[in-house]
């Protein structure tokens, strides 16, 4: 598999990187973000892209690939919904437009989050902007599209969140975070999983298109 990796950076990149780098199947991941990860591998390329609204300096370099595993995302705490709306709709939309002109034949895996809004009539601002990505993304002309809703995920092999509120989370609860890892599979994921998720609907889909914590767990 060719593998398109944006936000490989941030915790749920970075893990989904690491299993993409581990699977033999996987030829090659190219990882596309505002930072390099500082990572080094023969079947990882990256391309440091400072303005990932527009990739049309780039376009030669996205085509022929399997697989795009779209990671990127912020925290909504303190944004306005239009600065939410423009790095969590706009940014992905636009990504996708491109790929999905390039690789009609790709499945593309967006990370959602459980509580995601599709109606767009909650009142959780975060919820609803996600929900309008999920909405948008399953209209595009993609082989399939995917939603991944995790809840909380426990990062693994030294991984660690670049969002500092995210950071005091894990410290705070950290230590019982493998216990509720296994006793509540509905609720808590962890970033091996998350990757492992991916690659396994990049190779043979899922029965559903909006995949929730306990489904990605599963898979």
């Amino acid at each position: 598999m060719r593998i398109i990796l944006f936000g490989a950076t941030g915790m749920v990149g970075q893990g989904a990187l690491s299993e993409c780098l581990l699977d033999p199947d996987v030829e090659t991941v190219l990882s596309i973000g505002r930072r390099a990860t500082g990572q080094r591998h023969a079947r990882l390329r990256e391309i440091v892209q400072a303005d990932l609204f527009d990739l049309s300096a780039i376009e030669s370099e996205l085509s022929g690939f399997d697989a795009c595993f779209f990671c990127l995302g912020v925290s909504s705490a303190g944004m306005t919904e239009k600065s939410y709306r423009r790095v969590t709709y706009d940014l992905t939309i636009s990504a996708a437009q491109c790929l999905a002109k390039l690789n009609p034949r790709m499945t593309f895996i967006y990370v959602s989050g459980m509580g995601t809004d599709r109606t767009g009539k909650g009142r959780t601002m975060w919820a609803r902007v996600k929900g309008e990505t999920e909405n948008a993304l399953l209209r595009l002309p993609f082989k399939a599209a995917y939603m991944f809703r995790p809840a909380v995920i426990v990062p693994l092999g030294g991984i660690k969140s670049r969002t500092r509120l995210y950071r005091v989370f894990y410290a705070v609860i950290g230590p019982a975070l493998p216990l509720l890892y296994a006793l509540a599979p509905k609720y808590v994921t962890t970033t091996a999983q998350v990757g492992r998720a991916m690659l396994a609907v990049a190779r043979r889909g899922a029965p559903a298109r909006v995949l929730e914590n306990s489904d990605i767990n599963r898979l």
